[in-house]
């Protein structure tokens, strides 16, 4: 399978919130690879990696980082691509300085910013596969029955008193 989506985390505790991306891009069928590279120590590394992937074939990246949470903003400066970053729930201000530090781009330099934590993790991937289903009928298709799965499982709950 074609990897069409660079999955980056700042660090390996991030990896327990990047499997909700994962195992829904696995879910979609979706090529993927997952590194982990930090903006701050490094910086040399990320910049090769990113440029180097979008000469492999990437599409999409999704960036999940914490505190400060510059790798989404430092992938998107190195590519013309579109960059998901993902707010990690941190324990200190509970992800509010990822989402922060995320959404708060320069004019020029897009990110895409996603909720804080898991349910943003799983968000991404089903924007990155919004985004690659636009040339992509079977994806499409894919993403629509997901969606129908969902209100299915909504509309069967039933409510007891």
């Amino acid at each position: 399978m074609k990897k069409l989506v660079s999955v980056i985390m700042g660090s390996s505790s991030d990896l327990e919130t990047v499997k909700e991306t994962t195992s829904l891009l696995n879910e979609f069928k979706i090529g993927f690879e997952v590194r982990i590279l930090s903006a701050h120590r490094t910086p040399k590394e990320l910049i090769d990696y990113v440029e180097s992937a979008t000469k492999k074939g990437i599409k999409v990246f999704i960036a999940a980082a914490g505190q400060a949470a510059a790798l989404p903003g430092v992938v998107a400066a190195h590519t013309h691509l579109p960059v998901i970053g993902i707010p990690i729930d941190t324990k200190v201000f509970k992800g509010v300085d990822s989402l922060l530090s995320i959404i708060q781009m320069p004019g020029g330099v897009s990110v895409g910013c996603m909720g804080i934590g898991k349910s943003g993790a799983k968000n991404a991937a089903i924007l990155a596969a919004e985004i690659l289903a636009l040339s992509d009928k079977k994806l499409d298709k894919k993403i629509r029955n997901y969606r129908k799965a969902q209100a299915k499982s909504i509309l069967k709950q039933k409510i007891r008193l």
